[in-house]
């Protein structure tokens, strides 16, 4: 085989709000923590062991303003993309080495207004028009042209997702 592949799938919970950084000439770049979740039965002690994967994503341009707008702490999320090492230099001169995913594309999993992110009572109440111009669990690449949003012939607020 001629060809490599570095290719990432996850599907994660979001471990903080898309944190932003606008750069010159209007691009710009988001990050946010998500987090992978294993859990499985020690064979030798039949205790229930639950581990936390933490990943840092990457996303950038129209594809960060996206995740800015509607990501918020706790959402469930689908990404892919690949991995990137980073090589930096901290405060004391050493060299450090971080591993992010460049996320290529992503679709949110969260069903409108359930975000774990949201406080309960009249706060809610008040983002549920913000909350109804969430576009549907759809991917999303910034490598291909945007299309016009359809509209949606569904009139139950029910997702009929078994998960």
């Amino acid at each position: 085989m001629a060809g490599t592949i570095n290719k990432v799938i996850l599907i994660g919970h979001t471990g903080d709000d898309v944190k932003m950084n606008y750069f010159e000439g209007g691009n710009c770049i988001g990050r946010f923590p998500l987090a992978t979740n294993e859990e499985y039965v020690n064979r030798t002690t039949g205790e229930r062991v639950s581990n936390t994967e933490w990943h840092n994503i990457v996303v950038r341009n129209k594809a960060a303003e996206i995740c800015e707008k509607y990501l918020k702490k706790g959402d469930k999320v689908y990404v892919e993309g690949r991995l990137k090492t980073r090589k930096w230099t901290d405060d004391k001169g050493m060299d450090r080495y971080s591993t992010e995913i460049q996320c290529q594309e992503f679709t949110f999993l969260t069903p409108k207004g359930e975000s774990q992110g949201q406080s309960q009572g009249g706060v809610q109440q008040a983002q549920r028009p913000v909350q109804a111009a969430r576009p549907q669990a759809q991917p999303y690449n910034p490598n291909q042209p945007a299309q016009p949003a359809q509209p949606s012939t569904d009139t139950s607020d029910v997702d009929d997702l078994p998960f």
